[in-house]
């Protein structure tokens, strides 16, 4: 190695970022083992590798005893002062033992750990880049795919979207491109791991804040999203300004934004909805498109009872329990359904309930 190397050092420490010292100081210590491994030495050592001009040296470290019993890493006191007269029992002198063919083991062994060194920083940039966009979405192509993942393309790196996270019945094809919310990313021996969803109920509220203005300025505010992937999702959105209609926001003129949104989620149906702090207009408002009589509040018991004309039942509760499912998920209240004709009855309360009318986040 020489002058030439060392510059070559420098450069890629201002173009990557990476150290030249903590690069110098990485080869020093793989040259160590360089050494012991291809000239089968078991002596303690330390390789000098001059910062100006790229030149090594290897040097042999031994302490000074009065009788050494081994010779590779002890001198006596005798010998040791013929080379420095100042040395005393406990020092350590070092002794040149730099191999002549040295120089092409030193050359592999630095180009070695430069590599390394390379890969695991831009390793360590990918995973900067995308731990900032955990919990947020992005877009990709699909590169490929193995029985557990599709594996998407994003530019500097792939991104792993689990089989058991596609919207259920999607149909994805390699070179389709995609939307998905990253819900992890890690550091593996590998590489940044980015762990995809497209199930997931952040992909909604993320999408709503990139359709919708009033979301991405603040003025409108998604306060709850329940959703079930591939089927539907309701969504309680709160305006901070009176005049704004956060309802009317999210839906756009003519239903423009949610379809949209719909159409990217492969025609999942959309119920937005208008956020109240008072639990029972919200929970009334949850199970639209039903129409409510009247919401009865147990707070000890964080459940609401509803009643809804006979006609509405069925609407209320939905087709196998799921829009009142997706309402008490929504609001976090338990919801008990009933008809009008059924609180006419005499019986206690919840004694003729079907038990897919009673649903719990």
């Amino acid at each position: 190695m020489n002058a030439d190397f060392i510059e070559a050092l420098n450069q890629l420490e201002k173009e990557r970022g990476i150290s030249s010292t903590v690069l110098l100081e990485a080869i020093e210590a793989a040259l160590i083992s360089a050494y012991k491994r291809n000239f089968n030495s078991a002596q303690n050592v330390r390789v000098e590798l001059h910062r100006a001009t790229g030149q090594i040296k290897v040097f042999a470290r031994k302490s000074v005893v009065e009788a050494p019993t081994d010779h590779r890493l002890e001198i006596g006191i005798d010998a040791a002062v013929e080379i420095d007269p100042k040395l005393q029992l406990g020092d350590v002198v070092e002794q040149e033992v730099t191999p002549r063919e040295f120089g092409r083991i030193a050359a592999q062994t630095a180009k070695q750990v430069v590599t390394q060194r390379i890969r695991e920083a831009e390793r360590g940039i990918i995973y900067s880049a995308y731990a900032d966009l955990e919990e947020d979405i992005i877009s990709g192509i699909i590169a490929r795919q193995d029985p557990r993942y599709f594996y998407v393309d994003l530019d500097r790196t792939e991104g792993l979207l689990p089989i058991t996270d596609i919207i259920p019945h999607e149909q994805l094809q390699l070179g389709d491109r995609i939307k998905a919310y990253i819900t992890k990313v890690e550091k593996t021996s590998k590489g940044p791991s980015i762990i995809l969803s497209r199930n997931h109920a952040g992909l909604l509220r993320r999408l709503l804040e990139m359709e919708v203005p009033e979301i991405y300025d603040g003025v409108v505010e998604v306060k709850s999203v329940a959703r079930e992937a591939g089927s539907r999702s309701k969504v309680a959105v709160f305006s901070k300004n009176a005049d704004v209609d956060a309802v009317g926001s999210c839906v756009g003129p003519k239903g423009m934004r949610i379809q949209t949104i719909s159409a990217e989620l492969k025609g999942e149906k959309i119920d937005v909805i208008d956020w109240s702090n008072d639990p029972a207009l919200y929970v009334a408002s949850s199970l639209a498109p039903a129409k409510v009589v009247d919401v009865e509040i147990m707070e000890n018991e964080k459940m609401a009872r509803v009643i809804v004309p006979d006609s509405q039942l069925s609407l209320a509760i939905g087709k196998e329990g799921q829009n009142a499912r997706l309402a008490a998920k929504l609001t976090g209240w338990k919801i008990d359904i009933k008809s009008e004709t059924q609180m006419g009855r005499s019986t206690p309360a919840f004694a003729d309930l079907d038990a897919s009318m009673l649903f719990q986040d």
